[in-house]
């Protein structure tokens, strides 16, 4: 563990000064599991700095924005309580491996910063909420014979207490409070990646809390259900699916009986960046992978570790999606009401090959 670790909250921020240009020193996970920080959801000590998770930008221009983003702000903002707001709008953004979520995100945040919207958004990643790679190594040592936990991804591999609190914090934000964000560096221990001592600040209440994932959203599936879906995995007409053990997709369900339990009740509104077709996920982020070694004198992955790489995802897929529409009711059956909380509130973009807006419909 680091010595910082061991550092008192307000010691620990007071180390130096918080500059605008860079986040700010993180709360190591040893505090955001202090019983006071459990118990109030709140930071006692309140540093004054930029803003960096509600900066707003230059507004921006409708001819930029790809056709998804203003579908999906219209989607948010139908179903936005009028101000005065008393908590923040929690949605869930999903979408797979190199679909663009992360950049749809990003813009959808400015155009609801701007004007004529006004408002304060906070936008986090799920993969920010990896355990500590400690935590990570641990997981991979308790489970060696799961091959779909040798590293971070799976569910399983966040954490979760974390994300329950920082929920929490987000939710009974008031105006002298601060929420750390916090970020994953996924450069560290040669790209097994660790949590940054680096935050990024979110000072007062918010309107809009954004997180998006590839497996947000995802449901459990019943003992019958998912060995029904083992027998068949073989069958399935995406990508080829690596040889598991039905073993380690149970354990993976186990998992994310929590995530439903914990994490998705805070969510309200949903929107998934759907691929017309799974197997574009392999030539996605193929592309990602080219574009950041062209930019950086080519470090990073082969194409065929790429692969490798989106393989270990591929059951999630195929096993747990289709719980974003229908939460526990997988398969879904006639009359049935879908157990999510955001039904009725989802928004499906469906994108072709390139990326371009086929057609959308709710959920």
């Amino acid at each position: 563990m680091h010595m910082r670790a061991c550092l008192s909250p307000i010691s620990f921020l007071l180390r130096r000064p918080f500059l605008p240009s860079r986040p700010v020193r993180l709360w190591p996970s040893t505090v955001l599991r202090a019983p006071w920080y459990r118990h109030y959801g709140v930071f006692p000590y309140v540093p004054r700095a930029p803003d960096l998770g509600t900066m707003t930008t230059e507004p921006p221009q409708a001819a930029d924005l790809p056709p998804a983003v203003p579908l999906m702000a219209e989607h948010i903002l139908s179903h936005l309580p009028p101000a005065p707001r008393t908590e923040p709008l929690f949605v869930l953004l999903q979408g797979p491996q190199g679909s663009g979520k992360t950049f749809l995100c990003t813009a959808l945040a400015g155009v609801l910063r701007a004007p004529p919207n006004d408002l304060k958004v906070a936008v986090l990643s799920i993969d920010d909420l990896y355990l500590p790679h400690a935590g990570l190594q641990k997981v991979a040592k308790q489970y060696a014979s799961n091959p779909l936990l040798t590293g971070r991804g799976q569910p399983g591999t966040h954490d979760l207490d974390l994300g329950v609190g920082l929920f929490r914090q987000l939710k009974r934000a008031k105006p002298h409070n601060t929420t750390i964000l916090p970020v994953f560096d996924k450069s560290l221990f040669g790209g097994e990646g660790d949590r940054s001592f680096e935050g990024v600040p979110v000072f007062g209440g918010v309107d809009v809390v954004l997180v998006e994932g590839w497996c947000t959203g995802f449901y459990p599936l019943s003992d019958e259900e998912l060995e029904r879906r083992f027998a068949a995995y073989k069958e399935w007409e995406g990508p080829g699916i690596p040889e598991h053990r039905l073993e380690d997709v149970r354990q993976i369900n186990q998992f994310l009986k929590v995530y439903a339990s914990e994490w998705w009740p805070a969510f309200r509104v949903f929107v998934q960046i759907a691929p017309e077709d799974i197997k574009y996920v392999h030539q996605w982020r193929l592309q990602q992978e080219h574009n950041m070694k062209a930019k950086n004198g080519g470090k990073g992955m082969t194409d065929e570790q790429v692969k490798a790489f989106v393989d270990r995802y591929l059951p999630g897929y195929y096993y747990f999606s289709d719980g974003v529409a229908h939460g526990h009711n997988v398969p879904p059956k006639d009359g049935e009401v879908a157990t999510t909380p955001w039904a009725g509130r989802g928004l499906r973009v469906v994108i072709d090959r390139g990326r371009n807006v086929v057609r959308s419909e709710t959920f």
